[in-house]
């Protein structure tokens, strides 16, 4: 669906964008434009590619609508990955954290809507669901924005994909962990503390996936294997000595992608969840999307998932420490 179309990626040099990127350039795209305010992330991205002749650079933020949407002039698709993601750090800037998470996702709504794209994606985080910390609130109120849009029959249909933690991603706790390898100490914020995780390269193909399927206002959700962040350390190191340092602002012990009131809209499929827009279950139009209903009572948290396979896990740690080697030298 890519072939000689052109896509906009906010946030574009982030882990995500990057993988993203080195994805789409075999989909004989007609131009791919990398959206982002990070200039020195932008140049060594450009010269790490500078046999790639189809991607343009553009320096600009979400919080700039007129940038945006002057970038999006003749773009097909648009995957917004752009956001202010670190939980502390939203708690003590709020204010920067709403003009980019939720500011932000309208400047996009609107550039999108203003030049007529055809498809968007919004990347959004377990920690919208049933938020307790403000960047989860933030993305909450940037998927309702998102998913509005399904009501106006716009040209451009609109939709949200959301996981939980990336594998390796900027901000990621194994990169962390593996610094800590030497000294052998960990610290760990509650003993029972357990995470949704995925790879960077799993995180690309379920949003290409989407863009296929989606019909506008879904919100897609992986379904995830899930891990004890204890048990994740006793993978890096044997015999760890782990200290508990409490809960942080904001954090939960258990991470959610669906809530109970959510489940009385979501439909499931083989390999993942959507909640679909409330018309379509007051129209019984659910069948259209071909999946069934979730039990009323049903709820996907960290905590009731499966659990990830060690052997998966020490692959995915070996690949993130070659690349932190890559990165050094």
């Amino acid at each position: 669906m890519f072939k000689n179309k052109s896509i906009l990626i906010t946030g574009g040099t982030g882990s995500f964008g990057k993988t993203m990127l080195n994805f789409l350039i075999k989909k004989e795209l007609k131009e791919i434009i990398i959206y982002s305010r990070d200039e020195m992330k932008q140049w060594l991205l450009k010269e790490s590619l500078s046999q790639v002749k189809n991607i343009k650079f553009v320096i600009g933020d979400v919080r700039d609508e007129q940038r945006l949407s002057s970038s999006m002039k003749n773009v097909d698709y648009v995957i917004h990955a752009a956001a202010t993601k670190i939980v502390p750090t939203a708690e003590k800037n709020p204010e920067e954290c709403i003009k980019t998470n939720i500011f932000g996702a309208l400047n996009v709504i609107k550039a999108s809507l203003d030049n007529k794209v055809k498809k968007v994606i919004a990347l959004s985080t377990d920690k919208a669901s049933s938020p307790v910390n403000l960047y989860g609130a933030t993305k909450l109120c940037s998927d309702k924005l998102f998913i509005s849009k399904y009501y106006e029959n716009s040209f451009t249909k609109f939709s949200v994909v959301r996981y939980g933690n990336v594998l390796g991603s900027r901000g990621s706790i194994i990169p962390l962990f593996l610094s800590l390898k030497k000294k052998n100490i960990f610290p760990l914020t509650h003993n029972d503390m357990t995470r949704f995780f995925l790879s960077l390269d799993e995180a690309v193909k379920f949003v290409y996936f989407c863009f296929n399927k989606m019909l506008g206002g879904e919100i897609f959700i992986k379904k995830l294997p899930s891990i004890l962040i204890k048990d994740l350390i006793h993978v890096i190191s044997s015999k760890p000595k782990i200290n508990i340092i409490g809960l942080r602002e904001g954090e939960k012990i258990h991470e959610q992608m669906i809530g109970i009131d959510d489940a009385l809209y979501t439909a499931e499929f083989k390999e993942h969840y959507e909640i679909l827009p409330d018309l379509l279950f007051k129209k019984k139009k659910i069948k259209l999307f071909k999946g069934k209903h979730v039990k009323k009572n049903f709820y996907y948290s960290s905590n009731n998932t499966l659990k990830i396979k060690k052997n998966y896990l020490i692959n995915e740690i070996l690949k993130i420490e070659k690349n932190l080697l890559e990165e050094k030298s």
